[in-house]
């Protein structure tokens, strides 16, 4: 755990992950993007799908934070649904897996919180724990997570109100004060500047996903832009 910590201190984890009907989304552009990270000095890669993260093991040889995406009742997504997704995610060769550690109840009848203390009983892997509140992250890191990430600010029913086109460099802070596990600052993190901000709050690290591996909503911030002027 120490080395793989040491590996991603101060350091730029790039998300390479995809929607659906996005051109991108297949494995083996997933790992050209992956590769290109690698050559640009990423610390580390943070891929979704199983089929994703053995492409991109096969070729990357920085460590790698899994994840499968799932879906709550309501639609929303929800990272890392169930156990049997922790095994495939380990199966596929990540150093990390990632999950959702929010108050909500997951598809398998369990919340974040109970799911991720089980995972934590049942596994000896390093995890990353997801939340969006302040509170989420404390309790994370009581129930022994390796890593926070305050990837789903802005993106629980209960914070979406709070989101808006800059990092939570505040929780960030708050976290950094607040516990003595590494914390990464994720979501909404478009250009450099920023993540250096996060750095400056207090983040361990920074992911960066949209702004590197998301052509379609780079050109999107683009063309929104010239709209306005218009």
């Amino acid at each position: 755990m120490n080395e793989l910590l040491a590996k991603l201190s101060g350091g730029l984890i790039v998300s390479c992950r995809s929607e659906n009907d996005d051109p991108f989304n297949t494995p083996a552009l997933m790992t050209k993007f992956a590769l290109a990270a690698q050559m640009g000095g990423a610390a580390a890669i943070r891929a979704q799908g199983i089929d994703n993260i053995k492409a991109i093991r096969e070729q990357v040889d920085i460590p790698i934070i899994g994840i499968v995406e799932g879906r709550f009742e309501n639609d929303w997504v929800c990272i890392t649904p169930d156990f049997s997704d922790i095994d495939r995610i380990i199966g596929s060769g990540a150093d990390f897996v990632a999950l959702d550690v929010t108050s909500r109840k997951r598809p398998n009848g369990m919340d974040g919180i109970e799911f991720f203390d089980e995972v934590r009983n049942r596994y000896d892997i390093p995890l990353m724990a997801d939340i969006s509140t302040f509170e989420e992250g404390i309790r994370a890191a009581e129930m022994g997570a390796d890593i926070i990430a305050t990837s789903l600010s802005g993106f629980t029913q209960y914070t979406e109100k709070f989101a808006n086109d800059q990092p939570d460099y505040e929780l960030v802070e708050q976290l950094f004060r607040g516990t003595k596990i590494p914390v990464v600052a994720s979501g909404r993190i478009w250009n450099p500047q920023q993540a250096k901000e996060a750095l400056v709050s207090g983040a361990f690290a920074v992911i960066v996903g949209s702004a590197i591996t998301r052509p379609r909503d780079i050109t999107k911030k683009f063309v929104d832009a010239l709209n306005v002027k218009k």
